[in-house]
């Protein structure tokens, strides 16, 4: 695959971001089913009631439609999180609106929740026949009237199909869309999923995604609030409307989330600011900036009990997967320890 790749590679880069990942897309549609790969006992890990292969997951955004999850589980994922997905169809914010900043090994999107809406994602993901952990995100269209109407249709509607759900709240490119991270208005989201979600015939577990660009205060209520409802676990974090002063990219001005190599300090240290307030009554998984072995560790010993990455593709392809189990691998063999003992160990440090 990695042969693959290198070929494909130069050619994506002739194309324009978005272009280019439609073009990977419909590549990886192409491709004969493969079951998930098996992987090593010390790998696996149990959380919010799901047994998970592996701890690395693709985060939501790669797979917006639900085209490929079989196809990304087959590169070696321990999961997959496709969306994000709205009730309606809706085409997003004007293009361009993905860009790649090569010099930061960065990304910034302003998608805006492009997507194909339920119905067709209910569809793909109906026919499934293979196994594997895939999550659906959940989002509200751009112009609802009652945007947390449009989370419960999400998880009313994947009910028989979502291993999971995440709730995202934290996207920057649908405005007003943060302000579902404020206490009472995250309390009656919250509430009403959740209520959602208990009436379904089949039980799921609810994530809640959140923004890194939180004051600490904020996080505070954020966590109160997902504490008292009970929720099955967080994500940190979406990307960030920050614009790190060490940016090189003249792409960097554009507007949008930033994700990638820049995100991962910030994304890092929100992470553990979490895991000390969430006190273990959940568990995290981190997202931003994961491109390596010691990335997807960091996040683990920051608190995440699962990781996630998307933008590192861009630049190190699929084969990133199986050399981050490796090292995790190898970390393991040399200090004798395990995944779960290294869970937060230095959130604290980071605080």
């Amino acid at each position: 695959m990695m042969d693959a790749f290198a070929i494909a590679s130069p050619l994506l880069r002739l194309l324009d971001a978005e272009t280019a990942h439609r073009a990977t897309i419909a590549a990886l549609k192409l491709l004969p089913a493969n079951a998930p790969q098996s992987d090593d006992a010390r790998l696996s890990v149990s959380a919010f009631g799901l047994d998970f292969p592996n701890p690395i997951g693709l985060a939501a955004g790669f797979d917006k439609n639900a085209e490929v999850a079989d196809a990304m589980l087959g590169f070696g994922f321990g999961f997959v999180e496709v969306g994000t997905l709205t009730p309606r169809a809706q085409p997003g914010n004007p293009r361009p609106r993905a860009f790649r900043l090569v010099e930061d090994r960065a990304v910034i999107n302003r998608y805006g929740f492009n997507n194909d809406g339920h119905a067709a994602a209910l569809a793909r993901l109906s026919k499934r026949a293979g196994g594997g952990i895939v999550g659906v995100n959940v989002g509200a269209n751009k112009d609802a009237t009652d945007r947390v109407a449009d989370y419960v249709t999400g998880v009313s509607a994947f009910a028989d199909v979502a291993s999971y759900f995440t709730i995202n709240v934290s996207s920057p490119n649908t405005p007003g869309l943060r302000d579902l991270q404020e206490p009472e208005a995250l309390s009656d989201l919250l509430a009403r999923v959740i209520e959602a979600r208990d009436a379904a015939p089949i039980w799921r577990p609810l994530l809640l995604k959140i923004a890194p660009d939180l004051t600490l205060n904020q996080l505070d209520n954020i966590v109160r609030v997902a504490r008292e409802r009970r929720i099955d676990g967080m994500i940190v974090s979406n990307t960030t409307i920050s614009r790190p002063a060490t940016l090189h990219s003249p792409l960097a001005k554009e507007s949008g989330g930033l994700s990638g190599a820049p995100l991962f300090d910030l994304s890092t240290r929100m992470l553990a600011q979490t895991f000390l307030r969430v006190e273990g009554q959940f568990p995290l998984i981190g997202v931003g900036g994961v491109d390596s072995a010691d990335a997807a560790l960091a996040k683990i010993e920051a608190g995440a009990t699962l990781v996630q990455l998307y933008s590192a593709l861009v630049y190190e392809g699929p084969d990133l997967v199986a050399r981050i189990k490796r090292g995790l691998l190898d970390v393991f063999s040399r200090d004798n320890d395990s995944l779960a003992a290294r869970v937060g160990k230095d959130a604290a440090a980071l605080c």
